[in-house]
């Protein structure tokens, strides 16, 4: 050991002494521990390298300088062994022992000394870096130094140079791996010789062509499976037969038979390829297309020792050339007939490949006059620009315009004559032998450039005509919308007078005392021409509804016996004056029908009124259903009248045609109640119709949609009409309010409550006047007019039910506005009812105890919440 390695001393990281008689005492216990360990320490062929705990190096001896070329001085109290440690094998090991022990390791020195310090063997192999940076494997034996009272005072590290161990090893493994390739090249000889055979005979059978092999006098030695199914001989049966017997060949258009070339083979040691269109004939009488050839077998000496026939079945490949060569036909035909002109181009330079005979006659020039010529000849614009590439075909295949090209694009053509046409190109691109090429198919569109134009033509007069009609229609709409005004001002003011009209009669017709004969008959003549005038309004009014589209219907499921029933009831008593029996077959299954249900008995009461005023004094009327067609049901009311001619026939649904009964009639009648009806059955999805024979009597029948039974509603019904004994048992006293500003219909509305001694009116002749009277009295039912000086019976109806005072009274619209619109108007608006003037008594009496039983339940229930 050098005297610098004998002599120092061990130090901390700082490189200070360690302070104290103890520290002093541990290292002269450690490093005078005999002869034998100094013989060790300073031996040249062990590196010997002592740290403190730290890692320090204290002790650095001969064979560590030797083998890592650093002087003791170097290294003392400067570095730790890690220093000189490959620093990625270092980085393994940390990881290995983590892994192994189950604790985290820090890289470092931590690594080389973990198992040593816990007191574990630790010999393992190193990588030492020398001082100039050559690396060498090193077995290093890593023990923790410890004092008298076993604290770990440092680490010694002995090592040993590998390198010649290592490199013994790997010469002895490269032996051992030379000997054991030499052994399997032997195996592989041993086995190529026992398989070359099997090998042979295995490539033979699994080969796709079929082998025949001779001897040098052609006899057979060999057949392979293909080859024997071929045939149809076996190699055993095979096996020393000539070959000309096992393969027999034909020529296939002749028919003679073809030379075999094994004997030319075997004579001059040549290759020979068979004949085309040679057929093989097998053993069993089959053909097949062959095709392939022979060749000699030679032994090591150059001899032909046999000759080996390879051949293989090309029917199906004759097939598919055929199939090929036929297809190239069509194609070619195609080409040559089809209206479309197809030039084929070379990409590069747009050279013109082929011409079909189209595009010959479009421009005017041969195919020879075209081919090896440029195609901008043809169409200047795809020349343009030739070299910047913006025209070129070249440039609508790289860009986006090649999709559009592809679908077809407008260009200008330039025939031989110099004249020029509109045509459309479509391009695709196609590679062809490494080469790139174009094909074009032309279209020449002039002629339908010319349709084109003329429909244009025809579109702006077509979009002329549409402004035209649209301009007829804004003023029919307009006309329309005029009529629907008339028709309401005029249904107003005829209704008012009438009201009064009717009113009053019925008045006097149910008078104390009643009215005499006379009088009766003059009322009766009254009340007749006034609901005659007041059928022929609402008539016109439904039409002019129906006509501009704006009657609304709700179609729902009804009840038809229900429906029948109710208008058998409303046309007895007509019947019964004239002496007309009424016969109506009953209903064996509950018919639910799709149907508004005012309109569909205002239908069926029409043909009803129909059958009985222009029947027979003492005919019949039979109405009778049947479900003749699924899904539908077929409503007839047949009559014994005295029919009608075609001629009336034609003319039936005409508005205003009563077919010449005008004044042979006792009846009135408008002339617009079948025209209605019709209508009506059409809006509902039904049909209408009639069968007539004169002298015998008509059938009209209609057919509307069967519907499925609809479940049964849950709930009370609403309350219905109470009869006047009902309401004169009730002797609380009611208040009526009517707001009206004409003086007529407010006398007689006077004069109907005068015969209820259980109501008191109250009335008042404009909407304004009527809040105030309604918020002050605080009437059980108000009767409000439409049309009132102020505001509308409609604002005043929102003003009261807004007022919390007012807004449970029930108000019921009287009001000569009759339109179908007016009243879904008052409904929507709130109104509890909405009757139209002129009024029918009983109606209004009915509708006025409804509102008044109306008022008192909300009354108690408004009793009872204030007690609650």
């Amino acid at each position: 050991m050098s005297e610098t390695g004998n002599s120092s001393t061990l130090a901390d990281n700082t490189g200070e002494a360690v302070g104290g008689i103890a520290e002093v005492r541990r290292q002269e216990a450690l490093l005078k521990t005999g002869a034998l360990q100094n013989a060790i320490l300073n031996s040249a062929n062990f590196s010997s390298i002592a740290t403190d705990e730290k890692g320090v190096i204290q002790i650095f001896n001969v064979g560590a300088e030797r083998m890592l070329g650093y002087a003791a001085a170097d290294v003392l109290n400067k570095i730790t062994p890690t220093d000189i440690s490959d620093p990625q094998e270092v980085i393994t090991r940390a990881e290995a022992l983590s892994l192994e022990l189950g604790t985290p390791i820090t890289p470092g020195f931590e690594a080389l000394v973990f198992k040593a310090s816990r007191g574990i063997e630790d010999i393992c192999e190193l990588t030492y870096i020398r001082k100039d940076g050559s690396r060498f494997p090193a077995v290093v034996s890593v023990t923790a130094l410890r004092d008298a009272q076993n604290a770990i005072i440092g680490y010694l590290l002995i090592g040993t140079d590998n390198t010649a161990r290592k490199q013994v090893e790997a010469d002895r493994q490269h032996l051992l791996e030379i000997q054991e390739e030499t052994n399997k090249q032997l195996q592989r000889a041993n086995v190529t010789l026992r398989d070359s055979e099997e090998k042979l005979a295995v490539t033979l059978n699994s080969i796709g062509d079929a082998v025949i092999a001779t001897d040098a006098r052609a006899h057979v030695t060999l057949l392979n499976p293909l080859a024997e199914k071929l045939t149809g001989w076996t190699q055993a049966e095979a096996t020393g037969r000539l070959v000309d017997e096992i393969f027999p060949i034909v020529n296939k258009e002749t028919r003679q038979p073809a030379t075999i070339p094994v004997m030319e083979t075997l004579a001059h040691g040549t290759i020979q390829g068979l004949a085309n269109h040679t057929v093989l004939i097998a053993r069993d009488g089959s053909e097949c297309d062959i095709a392939d050839s022979c060749a000699p077998i030679r032994d090591r000496d150059d001899q032909v020792i046999g000759a080996v026939l390879v051949f293989r079945d090309v029917t199906g490949e004759y097939a598919t050339q055929q199939a090929l060569r036929d297809s190239a036909a069509l194609i070619q035909t195609i080409l040559n007939t089809v209206v479309d002109g197809v030039i084929t181009l070379h990409a590069r330079g747009g050279i013109v490949e082929t011409v079909n005979p189209a595009a010959e006659r479009m421009f005017g020039y041969t195919a020879a006059e075209l081919i090896g010529q440029n195609f901008s000849m043809l169409i200047p614009e795809l020349g343009r620009n030739q070299h910047s590439g913006n025209g070129s075909l070249e440039h609508y295949s790289a860009s986006a315009e090649a999709r559009a090209i592809g679908l077809g694009r407008e260009v200008v053509g330039r025939r031989k004559d110099g004249s020029i046409f509109l045509l459309e190109i479509a391009v695709s691109e196609m590679w062809l032998g490494g080469q790139r090429y174009f094909t074009g198919i032309l279209r020449d569109i002039t002629a339908r450039k010319r349709v084109e134009a003329e429909r244009a033509r025809l579109d702006q007069v077509l979009m002329d005509k549409n402004a035209e009609l649209e301009s007829a229609k804004f003023v029919a709409e307009r006309a329309n919308l005029a009529k629907s005004d008339f028709l309401s001002s005029m249904s107003h003011e005829l209704r008012t007078p009438l009201s009064a009209i009717l009113g009053f009669a019925q008045v006097m017709e149910s008078g104390s005392p009643p009215p005499t004969s006379s009088q009766r008959r003059s009322i009766d003549q009254i009340l007749k021409a006034g609901w005659y005038l007041l059928e022929l309004i609402n008539e016109i009014l439904d039409l002019a509804a129906i006509e501009s589209g704006k009657l609304s219907l709700s179609l729902e499921p009804v009840v038809l016996a229900e429906i029948i029933h109710e208008c058998r009831t409303m046309v007895e008593p007509q019947a019964q004056k004239r002496g007309i029996s009424m016969v109506f077959t009953p209903f064996e299954i509950p018919y639910f029908v799709s149907a508004d249900r005012t309109r569909v008995k205002q239908a069926l009461i029409n043909l009803l009124s129909n059958a009985i005023k222009y029947n027979t004094v003492g005919g019949s009327v039979v109405v009778d259903c049947i479900a003749s067609t699924p899904g539908r049901i077929h409503i007839r009311v047949e009559d014994t009248g005295e029919g009608l001619t075609p001629e009336q026939l034609a003319q039936l649904f005409q508005p205003f045609n009563r077919l010449g009964k005008e004044a042979a009639s006792t009846e009135e009648g408008t002339g617009i109640g079948l025209v209605v009806t019709k209508r009506l059955v059409e809006l509902m999805g039904g049909v209408i119709g009639v069968e007539s024979t004169v002298g015998k009597g008509s059938v009209f029948w209609i057919e509307l949609n069967l519907m499925a039974e609809p479940q049964a509603a849950v709930g009370a019904a609403e309350p219905t009409a109470i009869d006047e004994a009902q309401v004169q048992a009730d002797a609380q006293l009611h208040t009526l309010l009517y707001v009206e500003d004409n003086p007529a219909n407010l006398m007689l509305v006077e004069d109907l409550i005068a015969r209820r001694p259980d109501i008191r009116l109250l009335s008042a002749r404009d909407g304004n006047r009527g809040i105030e009277m309604a918020r002050a009295s605080r009437p059980d039912v108000i009767l409000m007019d439409i049309n009132l000086p102020g505001i509308s019976g409609i604002k005043a109806l929102k003003i009261l039910a807004e007022d919390p005072a007012t807004a449970h009274i029930p108000m019921v619209a009287l009001s000569a506005n009759a339109m179908p619109r007016d009243i879904e108007k008052g409904l929507e608006a709130g109104f509890f009812r909405y009757l139209t003037k002129p009024i029918k008594v009983n109606e209004f009496m009915d509708t006025l105890d409804v509102a008044l039983k109306f008022a008192k339940t909300e009354a108690t229930i408004a009793a009872k919440k204030d007690q609650a």
